[in-house]
């Protein structure tokens, strides 16, 4: 294992020694593969079976059908859209006998061991296929319980279901909304055959979603779905919007009618509202409407008494329709609704965006992040506990966790390098690059307060920022939130700096701590990990403390990073060899003794941006130079004869491995150019040596990286990393460290790596 690819398929070929050029092709394969997208949009229902603060949904059919007979049966049913066929690690927790099937094949069957204990998890692997796969649970009254919990196998993981009718809410072109359907009890079990996807008699016996009532219909939209702004809250402002996409400039004749004092106004894409009435009772007007996206907007306020409505329409022959603003391709419901507001001004209430809260409470910032108004809410729709809810369905853009931070980075110092460029053609493509981690950066940042709301609202799980709206880790949060404030040095990213405080208050007064100040993993989720201290953590914690000390002028967060490697090394390094441990588990009261290739990586890459970011005056500057030392003469004494180090360091057996061998040419590159290394020759020649093994083994003539460890578990046998945690191509724990190593070699030297100049 370790060669991929024919030989005259790999970047050796292409590139002809020439970092800059294989740099090049692995950030374009990565920003080809990974354009920019728009968050997913869905109608979504705080009714019924919903994900809990673990992620999971609750199915507590007691408590929704308390008369539910014993003996009784009901069924859930959801749909699981898979991008590949794969086994789907799923958790089920049943209150009593349970059944499920997956696209109408028995899965598993409870017995009475996993009926006797109501916490009790079990864990399945669902086999899944391309496309759309239904779920369908059958849960049993007993005394004892009904119902159960069901979903993620881990908290934090964000793959949810979808109801499984074609739940279109009347419009087929309607998204899909996230959850499960369900029966009422049954008297008797379906067959089998009658589960889909072989027969849609399960969707008949499905429980229809609530509706409203004749005198809920009568009070009004704003009434109805803001009922809380009754009797002394006369004077609440809400608003109401939808969108009439036109071909061309026209003018069309609206008519309606207000009760409660109405401002309706009308914009073009450009978003300039003009207004068109205030006041209340009937009305007809001419919008004129120009090409493209045209927003109709009315504020109303509620009035002292009476129904508090507003209605518009166009001319029954009128060629144009209302669309839903985050759904133009459906007209089932046209408009959205969002309220109720007191201090947020109507100036205020006119501009849309779809990944911003609405409202401020009167501070003029429109809902952007780190506000103090507590008028800030979402979109809702004209129905019972419906709402609007974001989801981010593509694969990385846009996303916010701890690879990805190492990928942007990678594609920072890539634009950088490139920025630097003499040549047009390659400023261009420097630009080009940063203008898409700003892209991405700036997405994550700027829906932080919509996804703290989403996690408030709609029980527990949000489908964006599903790490940072419930950090219990490093992970969550250090490594992305570090790579945003380097980009932050470049460009400003409006919000940074109130995400990095968010980041802060976690990292240096939550994240538990041993007696010797270094972070370790108390309480999470994940259950396996607790009571441990992992070498990953450093690059979890310390380049973001680096980064966040400069950005508060505070040197004690330079303190607290350096503290970390004291004690860190305390717990993981191994005497013997000079390497690093992968885990220390207090449980047991020893490390591993395994020492994990990118475990290692992480700590001297960690330390070298430890040591970039600390004064030269620092009275422990000369200890961390001298780990750092210590750690590079270990490595250098492990490299393999082809120029790349193994999967376990000291592991002859084991694969080579890229990431490590990125992080270890990255350090390297570091400690010769910056004179941390006395014999700086023998580890620029290694760090060479290293990258045209890269350039002729694990990355191909397309900028593909093969040979990457996925993440980690971890474990007292070098075999568990040997033999379980194989090889992965384009995995984003490789592709940025093999970005940021190919730039450190070019700073390294004015040549190119085979020595031409």
């Amino acid at each position: 294992m370790g060669v991929y690819f024919d030989a005259a398929d790999s970047m050796a070929c292409f590139s002809r020694g020439d970092a800059g050029e294989t740099v090049k092709a692995v950030a374009e394969r990565y920003l080809g593969a990974n354009p920019r997208h728009d968050y997913q949009a869905r109608p979504y229902s705080t009714w019924g079976i919903v994900r809990n603060a673990d992620y999971r949904y609750t199915a507590d059919f007691v408590a929704i059908f308390p008369d539910a007979a014993l003996g009784s049966y009901a069924y859930a049913w959801g749909v699981y859209e898979a991008a590949e066929n794969s086994a789907l690690k799923f958790v089920i927790i049943p209150a009593g006998p349970a059944k499920l099937w997956v696209n109408g094949a028995l899965i598993y069957a409870t017995d009475v061991m996993d009926e006797r204990y109501p916490d009790r998890a079990i864990t399945l692997a669902l086999p899944v296929r391309r496309g759309a796969n239904h779920v369908v649970i059958r849960f049993t009254r007993t005394k004892a319980g009904f119902g159960g919990e069901f979903g993620t196998w881990l908290g934090k993981l964000d793959y949810s279901f979808f109801k499984g009718r074609d739940f279109s809410l009347s419009e087929a072109a309607f998204p899909r909304m996230e959850g499960f359907d369900y029966t009422r009890p049954l008297d008797k079990p379906l067959p089998e055959e009658a589960l889909p996807p072989c027969s849609p008699r399960l969707a008949g016996l499905c429980v229809p979603p609530p509706e409203w009532s004749a005198v809920e219909r009568k009070a009004g939209c704003f009434e109805r779905l803001f009922p809380k702004a009754g009797g002394s809250r006369s004077g609440d402002r809400a608003v109401a919007r939808t969108v009439i996409v036109a071909a061309e400039k026209t003018v069309v004749p609206l008519r309606g009618n207000a009760s409660g004092d109405c401002a309706l106004y009308v914009s073009g894409p450009d978003q300039i509202y003009t207004e068109l009435f205030r006041g209340s009772g009937s009305f007809r007007r001419e919008a004129v409407l120009e090409k493209g996206d045209n927003h109709l907007v009315a504020i109303s306020t509620k009035p002292a008494t009476g129904p508090w409505d507003v209605t518009a329409e166009m001319e029954p022959d009128a060629p144009l329709r209302f669309a839903n603003p985050f759904f133009l391709d459906s007209v089932c419901f046209p408009w959205i609704y969002a309220g109720t507001f007191r201090d947020t001004q109507e100036s205020e209430l006119l501009p849309f965006d779809r990944e911003l809260l609405v409202g401020n409470g009167g501070n003029g910032n429109n809902g952007r992040h780190g506000t103090s108004g507590e008028e800030k809410t979402w979109w809702r729709l004209d129905g019972p506990s419906l709402w609007v809810r974001l989801y981010n369905e593509n694969a990385l853009y846009g996303h916010w966790n701890y690879p990805l931070g190492v990928t942007l980075y990678g594609l920072i110092e890539t634009a950088r390098y490139f920025e630097r460029s003499s040549t047009p053609e390659e400023k261009a493509f420097g630009a080009y690059v940063r203008d898409y981690v700003t892209d991405h950066i700036t997405k994550s940042v700027r829906t932080l307060d919509y996804a703290l709301f989403d996690k408030a609202h709609f029980g527990g799980a949000t489908a964006v920022h599903h790490l940072l709206t419930s950090i219990d880790s490093l992970d969550d949060c250090g490594s992305f939130a570090a790579t945003m404030l380097e980009a932050a040095k470049d460009r400003p990213l409006d919000g940074s700096v109130a995400v990095a405080d968010y980041v802060a208050n976690h990292i240096v007064r939550r994240q538990d701590r041993l007696p010797e100040n270094c972070f370790f993993r108390k309480t999470l989720m994940h259950h396996l990990h607790n009571n441990t201290l992992w070498a990953d953590d450093l690059y979890m914690s310390v380049p973001f403390l680096c980064r966040y000390a400069r950005l508060k002028g505070d040197a004690s967060l330079l303190d607290l990073a350096v503290d970390q490697f004291a004690g860190f090394k305390k717990y993981l390094f191994l005497e013997d060899s000079g390497l690093m441990a992968h885990v220390y588990d207090f449980e047991r009261g020893m490390n591993t003794g395994v020492p994990w290739g990118r475990g290692n990586g992480w700590t001297i890459f960690s330390l070298s941006e430890l040591l970039l970011a600390l004064p030269p005056e620092h009275p422990r500057r000369a200890e961390l130079l001298g780990f750092f030392r210590t750690l590079s003469a270990a490595y250098l004494s492990l490299q393999s004869e082809d120029g790349r180090w193994n999967q376990v360091l000291n592991m002859a057996s084991s694969y080579p491995e890229t990431s490590v061998t990125a992080m270890f040419i990255a350090a390297f590159c570091r400690g010769a150019r910056l004179g941390w290394l006395e014999d700086s020759g023998v580890y620029r020649a290694a760090a060479q040596k290293a990258w045209q093994a890269l350039e002729k083994n694990a990355i191909d003539r397309d900028g593909a990286v093969y040979g990457v460890c996925r993440g980690s578990e971890f474990a007292f046998n070098p075999r568990y990393y040997a033999e379980h945690l194989l090889p992965r191509l384009n995995d984003t724990h490789g592709i940025g460290i093999v970005l940021l190593a190919g730039v450190e070699l070019l700073l390294l030297s004015p040549l190119t790596v085979d020595g031409r100049g």
